[in-house]
Formats: C-alpha cells, sequence, structure tokens
C-alpha cells in the first residue's frame, strides 16, 4: 500500500468563529512562558483547540497491519469523533465517519472486528454497509428509497509506509513534507513491513496541551524517568550530547544507513503542508536499543537487517499528536487523542518485523517494557501538572534550554490560533 492512497473526505462544516475565552487568553499570554491557566481549563478552548488547530491536521490513527484481510477493521477516535478504518474488497483501506446515516448510531461498537459477509451493520436499526461504505440494506423503507445518497460519510485517509493518516480538514494539508522527513525514515526502518506486536491505550486526567508539551521535552526525563535516561543521551543536555551523537551518525555511514535530522516542523513547514520532523539521538554506551537490558528485543528491521545497530534512535513527529520513536529493532506510534478540556487518552502501539513470530522471536513484555513504564511515569507528572495549573496561584513560568521544542510547539499553537481570531 504506498503513500498516494487516499479517500475523498465528506465536506466539512466551517469552523465557527474563536471564543472570547481563546481571545482573552492570547492576549494574556508571554512568549516565552508557559500558557496561562485558562488554555488548560476553559472548555470554549477546548473546542477551540479541535475546530481551529487539531481538526486542521493529519493524525496517525495506526498500521495497516491491523486490517489485513478485506472486511477488517478498527475503530479510532479523535477531537469527540468516532472513525472506522476499514479494509474494502478491492483490498484498499478507508476511512468512515462512525456514524449511522439513518439516526446517527454508532456503526461499529466493538474496538475491532470483521465485517460479517462483507456488510456492517448498525445495531440500531439494522441498516448495512457495504466493505466501500456504500449504504445496501434500510429494511422496511419505500420500495423506491434511493439507497445511493446514504453512504458512510468519508474520511481524508493516506499511507506513508504503512502507517495510517487522517484528517478532518476540508482542504487537507499536503503531505510532501510528511514523505520527505517521516516516510524516509520509516522507510529506512521497514514499517511498511511491520507488524503490531502490541497495542495499550492510557487514560490521563490533564488537558491534552498538557500531554503534548510534556512529550516535546526531555528536560523532565532526569528526575522523571531514571529508566528511560539511563539508556538516552537525550536526557542530558544538549553540549553532552555533541560527542555520542556524531559516533552514532558516523556508524550510520560505516552501516550504509540513510538516517538525517529533517525538519519541517511548524513554522519550518512551507505554507499548506503538513509539518513533520526526524530527529536523531544516540544511545548510552552499552545499549544498542531501548529496552530493559539494552540487547535486542525483536530481529532486526528493514535497511538494518543483515548488518547491525547503529547506537541511535529516531524521534518522528507529524503534525500536532501523532508522535514515533525508531529503533533497528522496534516502533512505537504515539497518539495523544483529546477527549475533553481536562481528560486525554494516549495509545502507543508497538511494531515489530511483519515475519517476527511472538515467544520464539520477541516478548510482548520486553518489546512494551521500557515506553510502558515510561509512559505510566508520564501520566503521573502531567496529573500532577494539572493539579499545579488548577490552582489559584498558578502563574506560568519561563521555558528552559531544555524545553526549547516545547517553547516551539506552543508559539506554533499561538500562532495558529491567533490567526483564527
Amino acid at each position: 500500500m504506498d503513500a498516494s492512497q487516499t479517500t475523498t473526505p465528506a465536506p466539512a462544516p466551517a469552523a465557527p468563529p474563536a471564543s472570547a475565552a481563546l481571545r482573552s487568553a492570547l492576549a494574556a499570554r508571554r512568549a516565552g512562558h508557559a500558557l496561562p491557566q485558562a488554555f488548560y481549563r476553559d472548555p470554549a478552548i477546548f473546542l477551540d483547540d479541535m475546530r481551529h488547530f487539531v481538526m486542521a491536521h493529519w493524525h496517525c490513527v495506526g498500521h495497516a497491519s491491523m486490517v489485513p484481510e478485506p472486511g477488517d477493521y478498527f475503530t479510532a477516535d479523535l477531537g469527540g469523533e468516532s472513525l472506522i478504518i476499514l479494509r474494502g474488497a478491492d483490498g484498499q483501506i478507508r476511512a468512515f465517519a462512525n456514524v449511522c446515516r439513518h439516526r446517527g448510531s454508532r456503526v461499529c461498537t466493538e474496538g475491532a472486528g470483521k465485517a460479517r459477509n462483507g456488510l456492517l451493520v448498525c445495531p440500531y436499526h439494522a441498516w448495512s454497509y457495504d466493505l466501500a461504505g456504500q449504504l445496501q440494506n434500510a429494511r422496511l423503507t419505500a420500495p423506491d428509497f434511493d439507497r445511493e445518497p446514504y453512504g458512510l460519510k468519508a474520511v481524508a485517509l493516506r499511507i506513508s509506509e504503512g502507517t495510517l493518516f487522517v484528517t478532518f480538514a476540508k482542504a487537507p494539508l499536503d503531505f510532501a513534507h510528511v514523505e520527505a522527513s517521516f516516510g524516509h525514515a520509516a522507510r529506512i526502518y521497514g514499517w511498511a513491513r511491520a507488524k503490531v506486536a502490541v497495542r495499550k491505550m492510557y487514560s490521563i486526567n490533564a488537558n491534552w496541551k498538557l500531554v503534548a508539551e510534556n512529550y516535546q521535552e526531555c528536560y523532565h526525563c532526569g528526575p522523571a524517568h531514571q529508566e528511560y535516561s539511563r539508556r538516552h543521551i537525550f536526557a542530558r543536555p544538549e553540549t553532552q550530547r555533541v560527542l555520542p551523537d556524531q559516533a552514532m551518525h558516523a556508524r550510520d555511514a560505516e552501516l550504509g544507513i540513510g538516517l538525517a535530522d529533517i525538519d519541517h516542523f511548524a513554522q519550518d513547514a512551507a505554507p499548506g503542508q503538513e509539518s513533520a520532523d526526524c530527529s536523531r539521538s544516540a544511545l548510552v554506551a552499552g545499549f544498542a536499543t531501548g529496552s530493559r537490558t539494552g540487547s535486542a528485543v525483536a530481529p532486526l528491521m528493514g535497511d538494518f537487517k543483515g548488518r547491525d545497530f547503529d547506537g541511535g534512535f529516531s524521534f518522528l513527529d507529524v503534525g500536532p499528536t501523532s508522535n514515533f520513536v525508531a529503533y533497528p529493532d522496534y516502533g512505537l506510534i504515539y497518539r495523544t487523542i483529546p477527549l475533553a478540556v481536562d481528560r486525554t487518552a494516549y495509545e502507543l502501539i508497538w511494531l515489530v518485523d511483519a515475519d517476527a513470530i511472538e515467544g520464539r522471536d520477541y516478548l510482548v513484555e520486553e518489546v512494551m517494557w521500557l515506553w510502558d513504564h515510561t509512559s505510566i511515569e508520564d501520566k503521573k507528572i502531567i496529573e500532577l501538572n494539572q493539579a499545579g495549573v488548577n490552582s489559584m496561584f498558578f502563574e506560568p513560568g519561563p521555558y528552559t534550554a531544555m524545553e526549547s521544542d516545547t517553547a516551539r510547539y506552543v508559539d506554533w499553537y499561538v500562532a495558529t490560533m491567533q490567526a483564527c481570531l
């Protein structure tokens, strides 16, 4: 399945004007500092976030291996909407709103499944849809009822190296920068020929921006993530990263691995393009990958097959909610899912080579150990962050040098929200 595959989206309604709460909060924002309290607590601003920022971008919802056969589907939540990701009879993967065209019931009520007899059947009144989303049966309607206009509403879908992205935008952002950055790195790591080893959903009682901001920086890694910090040079100040990173790049060249830092993030992205970046970082000496022991937890993937570990890993980012971590032996999809002003889910999806056999080539608990451990720690510190932000004593403090990526992310968000006033 190549990156050119897409579905034609249903027309999206125009976003309403920004709220008065957003105007006030933007006016109170101090450059170089964390956002004012209202950005994390006001329900009106949360709706503004969804309408003007989140819905305008592409978001990862999973991997093609999650729907291996025609009729296979899974559901994905994003910004208060539920989607059906479905492989059709023609082998193409499509995305549809999980909304029956009769009276709006959810059509698919399970997280994953298979369409029986090639049909998705609404549990409310049994309207049924084929694997292309077309209405096939509307029981007890008039003989001359025209089914053609009542297919499931399509949502734009793109596939890059097996990874599935959707957007609700009426005019979707172009994907060229995603292919140049994310696609280039994912191709080297062999993600098009990967499969899902395990998935896990985490629930966090905090605003989605606190989750996204936390992911962007490693200033917190030393105090909060001791196991991660033992293995990753990225947890150290930039001056301590230079020599290990140089050795990692030299090792890439020696192995013939064409990985590189590529930055099309936010303001650096050309107009009309989705933001994307690839950042490379070294592992601490003695660790070949992000694992409990530092040794491989699965067979080498992609261009690393038949070669060796390079002593590093990659961070990949696409848009505002989709982040990825790639090691030579496994990969990680990290989805931030806004639910409400003070509730966020994040889903982690671990990838291994498609030919790897569980129990022989990898153990699930070892593949997921480091990032499950780290994510449980993140849940704790982000919820503590939200609790403090809720206080009448909260006053936004300045960013440090190790929070430069968070500052850049917040500046991007602020610029986008100012443009919608």
